[in-house]
């Protein structure tokens, strides 16, 4: 509920100068009389006439009160509007190579990885995205898709040993290409966490760089892992034994992935940092949305003014009332 002219409501002021006129006029209608006590005044029953005195001057204030309603133009609001959205595809490329327990990240790499980037996944409501997973192989976990319950689903199964260990990254970023490629999206994205160096696989990075630019596909790349020494779990006949291992990311070819495909390479050394990253692709890859608003008002008055018509009729009638009782 809205009014068109609110300023009316300030006539609701003028009230207070006439209930002060009404209760001095009263106090002035009658003579004063001194006695001794007003015991015997206090035992009287009160009359209707008594009860009621005050009742038209109260009604005739709430039609005053409906009547300034009225000159305000209560209004109500229907508004609509018709949105058209563009999503981008994304294709997340996981490294879930056993190195990627290593605990410079909390608990680990892997889980770090995984709950922040479903965080991201949440937040891009328009997009299709899918998932790629590498180690040693790469397969893919989820195609593209907007049901993005199920894929932060398939975010909760991954875990390192699902396929043989090592890290191909050429072949995961080839897969992610591949999933991506065809699509009719006027962006297309690739995000690529890694916190190795590329050791297995037939297809060199930069090869599926190359490949990924001749599609248009922009490549994020994210190399994960503190710099110098990171605490990583050894399972031994007593038990899992953590020892620090070197932290070796080869970050010269994830920058030129990035660089050649018009992404941007990031490093993740704990928790916020990463959360940050992905934070800042959501801002560089934004959904471009259109939105045309339209709004119908339509007057609510007449309630009001009806309320304000009726109250005076028994205001009216009230008064004559009183004045015939005795």
């Amino acid at each position: 509920m809205t009014f068109a002219h609110p300023y009316y409501f300030l006539l609701l002021l003028l009230l207070i100068p006439a209930i002060l006129w009404y209760v001095l006029k009263r106090k002035q209608r009658y003579a004063s009389l001194q006695v001794s006590n007003t015991f015997a005044f206090k035992q009287m029953p009160k009359t209707w006439k008594q009860r009621c005195q005050h009742l038209p001057f109260v009604l005739r204030c709430l039609v005053f009160s409906l009547v300034v309603v009225v000159l305000a133009r209560p209004q109500s609001v229907d508004s609509w509007q018709n949105t058209s959205t563009e999503g981008i595809d994304i294709v997340v490329a996981l490294d879930i190579s056993t190195s990627m327990l290593a605990e410079d990240l909390k608990p680990n790499r892997l889980e770090a990885a995984k709950s922040i980037a479903s965080s991201f996944v949440a937040d891009r409501h328009n997009d299709n995205i899918g998932l790629v997973l590498f180690a040693g192989e790469s397969f893919t976990q989820c195609p593209l898709t907007t049901d993005h319950a199920v894929l932060m689903n398939l975010f909760g199964s991954i875990q390192c040993g699902m396929i043989e260990d090592g890290t191909a990254i050429g072949l995961g970023l080839a897969n992610a290409v591949s999933r991506v490629k065809d699509s009719q999206a006027k962006s297309k994205v690739i995000i690529l966490l890694t916190d190795g160096t590329n050791n297995r696989g037939d297809i060199d990075p930069l090869t599926a760089a190359e490949l990924a630019k001749t599609f248009g596909i922009r490549v994020y790349t994210i190399g994960v892992g503190k710099k110098g020494k990171a605490p990583y779990p050894f399972q031994t006949a007593n038990g899992v034994v953590y020892q620090n291992v070197e932290v070796n990311i080869d970050e010269e070819p994830l920058k030129q992935i990035a660089s050649l495909t018009g992404g941007v390479y990031f490093r993740a050394t704990d928790n916020a940092t990463l959360a940050g990253i992905y934070q800042e692709i959501d801002q560089l890859e934004k959904t471009k949305m259109q939105v045309r608003e339209y709004s119908k008002r339509q007057e609510e008055f007449r309630p009001f003014a009806l309320a304000a018509f009726l109250l005076l009729l028994i205001e009216i009638m009230l008064r004559q009332i009183i004045r015939s009782l005795p």
